[in-house]
């Protein structure tokens, strides 16, 4: 075994499982584990993801969020034990690869556009997706007529 062989054994070894599917222009909630003096909890940093970086175990994201009028953006090491979990609240329409031209947009400039269409392990489309589809059939309620519900809210 040479060192590349032994170095991607100890890096699948170590791998933490995988995230949720994100990409770069999603918003998302990073649930980071903290610790202070003897407590620990779980702190929420919501922000668009504006880059990836680092392959492997080492990979890492870039989150931003306009906080009480100051940007502020935090690097995540995706396979780190502080985090809890990664949630994706919104997916953005983009472009590039790396958003750093959001650090120089301020309010309405710097959302993205939202993504109309999002697939689901392989499945049709959400947005042309039917209200009700079930394969099973449906269970039948009875439902009162028209005149025993007026009765009933006569009593």
């Amino acid at each position: 075994m040479n060192k590349q062989e032994l170095l991607t054994y100890v890096d699948k070894k170590y791998q933490k499982r995988e995230q949720a599917p994100f990409r770069v222009g999603d918003t998302v909630k990073v649930h980071v584990r903290i610790t202070e003096g003897g407590a620990t909890r779980v702190q929420v940093f919501e922000g668009v993801v504006i880059s990836f970086k680092g392959s492997g175990s080492t990979r890492m994201v870039t989150v931003r969020k306009i906080s009480f009028g100051v940007g502020v953006e935090r690097i995540f090491p995706l396979y780190s034990p502080s985090i809890e979990k990664i949630a994706v609240v919104r997916s953005g329409h983009v472009r590039r690869a790396k958003l750093y031209y959001l650090r120089d947009r301020m309010g309405k400039a710097s959302r993205l556009e939202e993504k109309d269409v999002l697939k689901v392990d392989g499945e049709a489309p959400l947005s042309a997706a039917p209200a009700a589809v079930s394969s099973a059939p449906e269970a039948t309620v009875p439902t009162a007529s028209k005149e025993e519900a007026v009765t009933t809210k006569e009593a």
